[in-house]
């Protein structure tokens, strides 16, 4: 085991030169936080990502040029620079495929990478987010087999699932309690040591690496499975005519209420978590009923949302010449991420209901908008131009120009649906 730690239990940080792999939501901040007390190389086989970052700039909008500042830390996507890495930290994107399966092909690609560069004595943590297990019976294996090291004799493996929350810039990766793990006690000491100082809000060393696998997935399933709940009650509650903002405020007035507010599920995170749960439910032979029903419900959202918009519009406009302005493309509010948004499945649908649509979204990369999804946004629609507006991300930059900077692109009959009920009933025709 390299010399991390002295005898007195103290970090040698002079010994430990960190290497992140993938500079991503989750890798940037963690490299940049690990730069300010160790040596950290930054890698990612973006070219284009990379030289932004050299030149202090950060295109998911999340780090400002000043957190690039007085950081030891060389950005690269040369492989070369990772043979001095004895701590490597993999952060690349786990999503699922077209069938709902976890695609592990960027951590397989990764494992390998680090494989060609690990030397006796050094670390690997993985972040990325994943079924239990699969750490060390996908990663591991490829370890072992590319370099013929012995596990916890040659070299070390851990878990540290990420907390980052893009968007947020109260709840950082400084301030939310750090999970780690390791493959033997003594790795595991070494691991919550390092990140415990960077942490502020401090560590939850698990008792191991499937225990923190699964704590990461369940929080996300959690989530997921509430929200669901509360977008089944606002389907129910609206047809009945009851306003379901008005419900859970009443409830929420009792002590142990725990209040969430229905709308979509998407990004990266609640949107595809808890499906690497029911893969491996599958491969046990094990049904995941109230799992598979939070999915099947905030799946179909979006569908819901786009009809309940149309029904309305259609009773007092000729469908032909409906026009609908949607504010928002990413997955939620102040965040630039676009994976699995949900507005673009509204946009469909609204467009195979004979609808003319627009998508405005100033904080999003429009360019990523067109390759992703083929469509290019409206940043600068007409005003008095569309029937129904609909305020489905409430970025603070519409937030702070008012509703009436809102309502000016709509005709003075348009149909206003606030889809995170932000406003006033009165303000609009349609909540959820």
């Amino acid at each position: 085991m390299n010399n991390f730690i002295d005898f007195s239990g103290k970090l040698n940080a002079k010994e430990i030169k960190i290497g992140v792999i993938g500079l991503g939501y989750v890798g940037l901040p963690l490299a940049l936080a690990f730069a300010e007390i160790y040596d950290v190389i930054g890698f990612d086989l973006n070219k284009e990502r990379v030289k932004g970052l050299k030149n202090g700039f950060d295109k998911n909008k999340d780090i400002t040029k000043n957190d690039f500042l007085e950081k030891n830390i060389l950005f690269t996507n040369s492989e070369n620079y990772l043979r001095d890495v004895n701590f490597f930290v993999i952060s690349v994107p786990t999503p699922v495929d077209d069938n709902k399966e976890p695609n592990l092909d960027y951590l397989i690609k990764a494992s390998r990478l680090v494989s060609k560069y690990v030397n006796k004595g050094d670390f690997i943590i993985y972040e990325s987010t994943v079924f239990p297990g699969a750490t060390e019976s996908v990663c591991l294996p490829i370890i072992i087999k590319e370099t013929n090291f012995k596990l916890n004799t040659d070299f070390f493996l851990g878990y540290s699932p990420e907390r980052i929350n893009p968007g947020d810039k109260k709840k950082t990766i400084k301030n939310i309690v750090k999970v780690t793990s390791g493959s033997c006690p003594k790795a595991a000491e070494v691991i919550d040591k390092i990140y415990s100082s960077i942490i502020d809000a401090g560590t939850y060393k698990a008792e191991s690496i499937k225990v923190a696998e699964a704590a990461k997935v369940i929080e996300n399933i959690q989530r997921d499975v509430n929200i669901a709940l509360f977008n089944e009650l606002a389907q129910i509650f609206n047809q009945l005519e009851i306003d379901s903002n008005n419900v859970f405020k009443a409830a929420a007035s009792k002590w142990n209420f725990h209040n969430y507010k229905p709308g979509l599920v998407g990004g990266h995170c609640i949107g595809v978590d808890p499906y690497y749960m029911t893969y491996l439910c599958e491969k046990i032979k094990f049904e995941p009923r109230i799992i598979n029903a939070g999915r099947s419900i905030n799946d179909e959202m979006a569908k819901y949302v786009s009809s309940k918009f149309f029904k309305v519009l259609k009773e007092n406009i000729p469908i032909a010449n409906i026009r609908i302005l949607i504010f928002g493309a990413a997955f939620k509010e102040n965040c630039s991420d676009i994976r699995n948004s949900k507005i673009f499945e509204i946009y469909r649908f609204l467009e195979n209901y004979g609808c003319s649509v627009d998508i405005i979204d100033e904080i999003v990369d429009a360019q990523e908008v067109e390759r992703i999804y083929h469509l290019k946004l409206n940043n600068n629609p007409k005003k008095n131009f569309y029937d129904g507006l609909l305020f489905a991300v409430p970025h603070e930059i519409y937030l702070n120009k008012g509703i009436k900077f809102l309502k000016s692109f709509g005709k003075p009959d348009c149909i206003f649906f606030d889809l995170k009920s932000v406003y006033k009933k009165s303000d609009s025709q349609l909540r959820l």
